[in-house]
């Protein structure tokens, strides 16, 4: 494994162009039909024997808090030393191969040390978003309890309300990033060796798991394997065009799986260096100070980020060491592209891919100067992409648009996810007559470039994040006065999507400014802020089947020519940026 990292470099350093294109898919041709090993770790085998050896003294990480200006430095031997150190601490709490283990804290550097950690000794890491509530903590531990958990100060609190609540032994170890009661300083691991021993993990060995929302029902869990990730990432390392010599950053946050995806693997496995930003709130004037400032060559940020940029005056920032500029997440417009352009003379190329895969469709780096502006680009060389219509078969027509899927007669993609764990139920819903359906509907041209249409089924794509309404329909009709609730994804120029709930009151219920104030207050208590609802309507019934199912397609097609209508002359619709007493002060882009 270690010559095709290796020729992954090599290709990345190339100029742009078609003999790159040509060496790129010859290598993923040689890759999808090799035969895995059986056995691989990639931190042992790739991050240690691959770089670690090689450059120690390089610069692996460079962290910076943008609100105190606090950076801090590691190399490649530091990084590695940090996480044997935590391997070391692991053992000796009686932490084995195949464990799970919760990360819950903001960008910090001991993300990179658990990240490397995990995967060398063996553990299953489950990233947690510190935007999630207790009830939702609790739902994951009465799913997968935690064995170990690392979390900072205020996310241990929490944790610690949901441990109290949920039917467990208690985890063997409980690190803190800074010091609380019942729980052991992570600093506990600078008393261990530098040196620690690799675990044999197997190469379909689940080692990642990320909670994902689905159309019905909580969350299910997306469990990546010991390749399907590390080697995986290898297209999306091939997409975003890092090189060994750049300095790359990814906007988003521990917790999701784009963090893993551009802040840990995709850099990594060329053996770059990566920086990581912690903020409070997105202030494009420090962030843009920040990439300037730390030289930064290659940026992902997802579009909601992007579109704040681009309404900055960006000639006041030094961005002539930018060489890539990515965003992955959602469709990104395309004037967002054009005035990035404009001012960084930089295209901003748009990527696809999903939790469950690795990067699938994109505008990889030789196609600069050849992008169409709001195509998601083209499939990557691991997956063999395709679109299907209704009844399965593969559409081969330009202009028509299909189901987006993953081919697997030819070649399963290694970047493509092993199971949704212990939901056997969704796995046949996805998994279909050699397909994997993505859930996300495209079209593609006469010259092959893909074109977003929207998802098949009811999620939300609302910024970087994907929604289930199920979630949100629940926690609404927890509220005494709602009798049902229907949620949708209404269209927005700024998010893609916004949350928009409709709801039937209970009959003692009055439509008022006052009871849609309470409702969005009482989601805030249940649901992260992301996934509360941003506009309320409240209507008399429900488009519904035969069978009662709500029919949340023809919702969204009220949706376009319903907005601020009235029932009998009163409003109806409620927009969270109206009201003040929630702490917002406008419409939010």
């Amino acid at each position: 494994m270690k010559e095709i990292f290796k020729e992954v470099a090599r290709i990345n350093m190339m100029e742009d162009s078609e003999a790159k294109e040509d060496c790129a898919k010859k290598l993923f041709v040689k890759l999808n039909a090799m035969e895995l090993p059986e056995y691989f770790n990639w931190a042992s085998d790739i991050f240690e024997d691959l770089y670690v050896k090689k450059n120690p003294e390089k610069t692996a990480l460079i962290w910076t808090d943008i609100d105190t200006q606090a950076t801090q430095k590691y190399t490649y031997s530091t990084l590695s030393h940090k996480a044997n150190q935590l391997v070391n601490l692991f053992l000796k709490s009686g932490v084995e191969k195949g464990d799970n283990l919760y990360m819950m804290s903001p960008v910090l550097p001991e993300n990179w040390f658990a990240g490397l950690a995990c995967i060398k000794a063996g553990i299953v890491s489950i990233p947690t978003a510190i935007t999630l509530t207790q009830r939702e903590l609790m739902f994951r531990f009465d799913t997968c309890f935690p064995t170990v958990i690392i979390a900072d100060e205020d996310s241990a609190c929490l944790i610690d309300k949901a441990l109290e609540e949920t039917t467990g032994i208690g985890p063997k170890l409980k690190l803190v990033l800074g010091q609380k009661n019942g729980w052991t300083s992570f600093d506990t691991i600078e008393d261990e060796s530098f040196e620690a021993r690799s675990v044999k993990t197997r190469s379909n060995d689940i080692l990642f798991c990320f909670f994902t929302s689905g159309t019905t029902g909580l969350p299910k869990r997306v469990g990546h394997t010991a390749i399907s990730y590390p080697v995986g990432h290898l297209s999306t390392t091939v997409m975003i065009g890092i090189k060994p010599d750049d300095i790359h950053h990814n906007l988003s946050k521990p917790g999701w799986a784009k963090w893993a995806w551009s802040s840990f693997f995709a850099p990594f496995n060329v053996g770059a260096t990566i920086t990581g930003f912690k903020f409070s709130f997105l202030d494009g004037e420090q962030y843009l100070d920040a990439i300037s400032s730390h030289n930064v060559t290659t940026f992902c940020a997802p579009p909601s980020a992007w579109r704040t940029f681009v309404n900055m005056n960006l000639d006041s920032f030094n961005l002539t060491c930018l060489k890539q500029a990515v965003s992955a997440g959602e469709p990104l417009n395309p004037d967002v592209i054009e005035k990035w352009k404009a001012h960084t003379n930089e295209e901003i190329r748009d990527m696809y891919g999903q939790s469950e895969s690795t990067a699938m469709i994109g505008n990889p780096p030789w196609v600069k100067g050849k992008i169409r502006t709001g195509s998601f680009g083209t499939p990557s060389f691991m997956y063999d992409m395709a679109l299907a219509d209704n009844e399965g078969n593969e559409i081969t027509k330009a202009n028509q648009a299909g189901h987006i899927v993953v081919k697997l007669n030819r070649w399963r993609a290694i970047g493509l996810f092993s199971e949704y764990i212990g939901s056997p139920e969704k796995m046949s819903s996805v998994f279909v007559d050699n397909y994997y359906y993505t859930g996300d509907r495209a079209s593609f041209d006469e010259d092959g470039y893909w074109w977003f249409s929207g998802r098949a089924d009811d999620v939300i794509k609302s910024s970087d994040y994907r929604i289930g309404p199920f979630e949100v329909e629940s926690a609404l009709v927890e509220h005494p006065a709602v009798a049902e609730a229907a949620v949708i994804g209404a269209p927005d120029p700024n998010r893609y999507q916004l949350v928009k709930a409709y709801v039937i009151l209970n009959p003692s219920y009055q439509t008022s400014r006052e009871l849609a104030l309470n409702l969005f207050k009482h989601t805030i208590t249940i649901l992260p802020k992301f996934k509360m609802p941003r506009i309320i309507e409240f209507v008399p019934e429900f488009p519904k089947t035969f069978s009662g199912k709500i029919r949340r397609i023809e919702l969204r097609q009220m949706e376009s020519t319903r907005q601020g209508d009235s029932v009998d002359g009163e409003i109806s619709e409620y927009f969270y940026w109206d009201f003040p007493e929630l702490g917002s002060k406008k419409k939010p882009i």
